[in-house]
């Protein structure tokens, strides 16, 4: 009786899904290195930093209907290096940050959950404010044999700002502290925003 008992908590313990505490601090990092390496491709509007952090076959799912799922690394990156060329071109600026509220993981497997915020910077000679938007993001990531995280599937919608700014920070959990409010009358314009986020 004594053995059957021992034998069903240690099925119990290995079938229950790891919390985020668990993780090793090296995993932590390295899940938390998605959110640096986004924060840069921002800045220098370029997607080289996120060729190490998608997996050769990943999945963009974009939050509008009329468009289709990205699939493979390469065209997730053409996304975006498309996106930046047109801010570039338009001579602006863009910054991101994230806000992780929640990471579910289970075995090689990790889930987060949380809100992004994207602010843009337009040229200084139009004297335009900056304007901002936000939203849920969540993205899931597989570990390999050699240790090394890779994003499987990164998908988002849209949330009001408020909802990035008054998520709570988490232990071990990536928190963007760069942005602080900005007026809620500069909403960035829709023209803007179908550029950012759906540009294929």
């Amino acid at each position: 009786m004594k053995f059957l008992t021992l034998l069903l908590v240690c099925l119990i313990s290995v079938l229950q899904p790891l919390k985020a505490t668990e993780l090793q601090d090296k995993d932590q990092a390295a899940l938390n290195r998605v959110y640096v390496m986004f924060n840069r491709a921002f800045k220098e509007l370029n997607s080289a930093p996120l060729e190490n952090i998608y997996a050769e076959d990943a999945t963009y799912i974009p939050e509008q209907q009329s468009l289709a799922i990205v699939q493979g690394r390469e065209n997730v990156l053409k996304l975006y290096q498309k996106f930046f060329d047109r801010i570039r071109h338009k001579q602006a600026r863009i910054d991101v940050d994230f806000r992780v509220v929640q990471r579910q993981s289970h075995g090689k497997s990790a889930t987060d959950i949380g809100y992004y915020l994207v602010r843009f910077h337009p040229p200084k000679d139009t004297e335009e404010p900056v304007s901002e938007f936000a939203g849920k993001i969540v993205i899931v990531s597989h570990q390999d044999k050699k240790g090394n995280w890779w994003v499987d599937v990164d998908t988002s919608n849209r949330a009001e700002p408020e909802h990035y700014f008054n998520a709570n920070p988490q232990p071990n959990l990536y928190y963007g502290e760069q942005f602080a409010p900005v007026p809620p009358a500069n909403v960035l314009p829709a023209n803007v925003e179908i550029e950012i986020v759906h540009s294929k």
